[in-house]
């Protein structure tokens, strides 16, 4: 809930935290482990069609950084990820999200005043399901994603996992 506060408060406006921090923390209640998976990083999701300078993400990140320093942020403007990834421009954050590898990971959370806001544009029955599959986007790219997931070694850390593979 700081982490949430935190970007809230100090964020991008209407930025979600995503990508692990949702999923690893799902993934471990569903496991019944008490202490939480580390993360490599916390990811921030905002969408801002008028300022597509990557050194605008690092500002944030800095920000957040001063309120949390011991936090790895990664702030990203979905409004220009198309640009990274040769896609057509996304309509929002969902949409972007609709383009990340995995289906179960493609979940968000924010705090509005203090209720939770999920976003979740595929949906949270593979996350909830312990179902690891491509997103459509990238069921036409299999290498990206098997090795995606050889690099992320997740049965070792949650067996439960069913992945698919291409």
């Amino acid at each position: 809930m700081q982490l949430l506060r935190t970007v809230r408060d100090h964020g991008p406006e209407g930025a979600w935290i995503a990508a692990g921090f949702v999923r690893n923390a799902v993934w471990d209640a569903l496991h019944g482990y008490s202490e939480p998976t580390p993360l490599s990083d916390i990811d921030v999701l905002y969408f801002d069609t008028s300022c597509l300078d990557a050194e605008a993400d690092f500002a944030w990140e800095q920000r957040l950084q001063e309120v949390c320093p011991d936090v790895p942020w990664s702030v990203r403007n979905q409004a220009r990820m198309h640009l990274r990834n040769s896609d057509s421009p996304y309509r929002n954050c969902g949409g972007a999200m609709c383009r990340w590898p995995e289906v179960c990971t493609a979940v968000a959370v924010r705090l509005r005043d203090e209720s939770l806001e999920l976003l979740a544009p595929l949906g949270i029955d593979d996350l909830w399901g312990l179902q690891v599959q491509p997103t459509e986007h990238f069921r036409a790219k299999p290498h990206i994603y098997r090795e995606r997931i050889a690099a992320k070694n997740w049965l070792a850390r949650w067996p439960k996992l069913r992945i698919e593979s291409l």
